[in-house]
C-alpha cells in the first residue's frame, strides 16, 4: 500500500487531502499540520525551513512514505529545495493556479486570492508576468480568511458581511478568481456567495491529485464497497482549538483523531 504524507500550517490541506483522496482512495495519507507555528506567512524563511523539514522528514521516515505534498503555498515557494535534499521520494508542491486562469478567463480580468506572504512574494508576480501577461490580475491578501476557514472545520459559521466586505473591490469586475490558499477551498461555496455574481474559481486541488497519481503509477479508480477502509492518520504539533468539532469534521473525511506531533513549540 501507497504512503503519502501531506503537510501543511493549519487544515488548508485539507483541502488538497479530499482532491487525492478521492482520487486515490487506496492510498494510506498521513495529515500532520504545524499549527503551533501557524500561520506561517508571518515567520521568517529560516524557522518556516527548520520546522517544515523537521515534521516532514521524520513522518516521511516513520511511515516509510512514498511520497509528500507541501499543501501550503507559502511552504512550497521557500522550503521545496531543502526538503529534496533530504528525502529520496517525490516532494509536490502547491502554486497559485494562475496559468489555467487566465487561459479561461473572458474578460482577462483576474482575481488572486492568497494570503499577503503569498500576494508579497516575488514568486507570485513572477508567475503573473509568466502566465497571465495578457490579464489583469488584482490580488487580495487576507489572513482573516484562512481563520475563517479554520473555524468553519471547528463547527463555526462563516460571517458573510465580513467577507463580503472582504471581497468588496472584486464585486462585478473580475471574471476568475484563483484560490492561492489551500484554506479557501473550504470556504469555496461562502465566497460564491459573497461575489453575488458568476465567476470561474480555481484552485489546485484537482490537479495536484492528478500529479500524485502520476508519480505513484496509480490507477484512479473508486475502490470496491467490499475493500476494508484505511486508517488515515492526523498530526498536529499544539493542542487544537475546539477538538471535538474538529475532530469530528476529521472523521467524516476518513482520519483519525488527532494525535500529538511532540515537536517543540517556539
Amino acid at each position: 500500500m501507497k504512503k503519502v504524507v501531506i503537510f501543511d500550517s493549519g487544515v488548508g490541506g485539507l483541502s488538497v487531502y479530499q482532491e487525492i483522496h478521492a482520487l486515490l482512495p487506496q492510498v494510506q495519507f498521513i495529515y500532520a499540520f504545524d499549527n503551533a507555528a501557524f500561520p506561517y506567512g508571518e515567520l521568517d524563511d529560516a524557522t518556516l525551513i527548520k520546522r517544515t523539514n523537521y515534521i516532514v522528514t521524520l513522518l516521511a521516515n516513520q511511515y516509510q512514505a512514498d511520497l509528500v505534498v507541501i499543501a501550503c503555498n507559502t511552504a512550497s515557494t521557500i522550503v521545496l529545495p531543502s526538503l529534496r535534499q533530504q528525502l529520496t521520494i517525490p516532494v509536490v508542491g502547491v502554486v497559485p493556479a494562475i496559468k489555467p486562469a487566465a487561459l479561461i478567463s473572458q474578460t482577462k480580468s483576474i482575481g488572486l486570492l492568497a494570503t499577503p506572504a503569498t500576494v508579497n512574494r516575488a514568486y507570485t508576480h513572477q508567475l503573473v508576468q509568466q502566465f497571465a501577461n495578457g490579464c489583469e490580475v488584482k490580488m487580495i491578501g487576507s489572513t482573516r480568511l484562512v481563520e475563517m476557514a479554520e473555524q468553519k472545520l471547528r463547527g463555526k459559521s462563516v460571517d458573510m458581511d465580513e467577507l463580503a466586505e472582504i471581497l468588496a473591490p472584486w464585486q462585478g469586475t473580475v471574471d476568475s478568481i484563483i484560490l492561492g490558499c489551500t484554506h479557501f477551498p473550504l470556504i469555496k461555496q461562502e465566497i460564491l456567495l459573497a461575489l453575488r455574481h458568476q465567476v470561474n474559481v480555481i484552485d489546485s486541488g484537482k490537479a495536484i491529485a492528478k500529479r500524485v497519481a502520476l508519480l505513484l503509477a496509480l490507477p484512479t479508480e473508486v475502490m470496491s464497497p467490499i475493500t476494508p477502509l484505511i486508517k488515515n492518520v492526523t498530526y498536529s504539533s499544539a493542542a487544537t482549538s475546539d477538538a471535538a468539532a474538529l475532530n469530528k469534521s476529521l472523521n467524516e473525511m476518513q482520519l483519525d483523531i488527532i494525535q500529538d506531533l511532540n515537536y517543540p513549540h517556539f
